[in-house]
């Protein structure tokens, strides 16, 4: 077989091999093939179709009735009339004001602590006890001792979010940084770095992958925490927005409500993954979604 016979096979796979590549990191970098968006475009379709379906039927099964669900129609027309609403905007504002403010402090506080108890075991021994009794604890049971804590109701709104939002960020930070590899340590060790040089150049570029998907889940853990912070909220808020729909059975503004703060959620869980791509231009050659 000839040379070039048998280079052109070669230069072949070296070209699979580099789309491959590429393919992999545009996904690793957030972005997904045409493929799998049509994919997911066609889930969303399917279930839009089932809620049709259900609700226009008004079916009673009697574990689970749809008599007095919305159809996607009357949602529509009722997001359009909060659309063209002077409180929209109101609303929104209020809601993400929140939610960043809580967001912000959890992801502060659950990366420190997560360094911390991560690298010394005295810290852990004498952190993680409270901290594993406080973790199960729902959100709404927070409210009154939030009310009795803070002197405002946004202080408190923001302290039920942040409790939300700590967790996921403050355990997948511990597990990124107990799986830094040793060798790494004791190389940096031998090398002559000290405890700071090891942290900032070994350990938080080794634990950023985990505290980027605590950081992912705790946003969104944030949002879910919304609507019981805002039970305590006397005007604005999409939680509060939903939770008065509810009092006021307006079913239609109910699902306005949760699908916003759904559409919310996703968008800054989204954005906060890509931002930490951007800010970990080293992760993710070889990983895929």
């Amino acid at each position: 077989m000839s040379g070039a016979a048998i280079e052109a096979p070669a230069a072949i796979l070296d070209g699979a091999a580099a789309g491959r590549s590429r393919t992999r990191n545009a996904m690793a970098r957030g972005g997904l093939p045409l493929r799998r968006l049509a994919l997911r475009g066609a889930a969303l379709a399917l279930a839009l179709l089932a809620w049709h379906l259900l609700a226009s039927a008004r079916l009673d099964l009697g574990v689970v009735t749809f008599r007095n669900v919305p159809t996607p129609v009357e949602a529509a027309r009722a997001a359009w009339a909060l659309i063209q609403s002077p409180k929209l905007a109101a609303h929104l504002g209020a809601s993400l004001a929140r939610v960043l403010s809580g967001f912000l402090a959890a992801l502060a506080a659950g990366v420190a602590l997560g360094l911390v108890i991560g690298r010394s075991r005295t810290a852990a021994d004498l952190l993680l006890p409270p901290l594993e009794v406080l973790r199960p604890i729902p959100a709404v049971a927070w409210i009154p001792l939030a009310i009795l804590m803070f002197p405002s109701s946004e202080l408190s709104m923001a302290f039920i979010t942040f409790t939300g939002a700590l967790f996921p960020i403050l355990l997948s930070t511990i597990h990124g940084v107990e799986g830094v590899n040793p060798r790494l340590v004791a190389a940096a060790r031998s090398l002559g770095a000290g405890r700071g040089a090891i942290l900032r150049e070994v350990i938080v570029p080794g634990a950023a992958p985990s505290i980027i998907t605590g950081a992912a889940i705790g946003m969104g853990t944030a949002w879910f925490c919304l609507v019981t912070a805002e039970m305590i909220s006397g005007q604005y808020g999409i939680g509060y927005f939903t939770w008065e729909s509810y009092t006021l059975q307006n079913y239609d503004d109910i699902v306005v409500g949760m699908l916003l703060i759904g559409l919310l959620g996703m968008g800054s869980s989204l954005a906060v993954r890509r931002l930490g791509a951007l800010a970990t231009p080293w992760i993710g050659a070889g990983e895929t979604r």
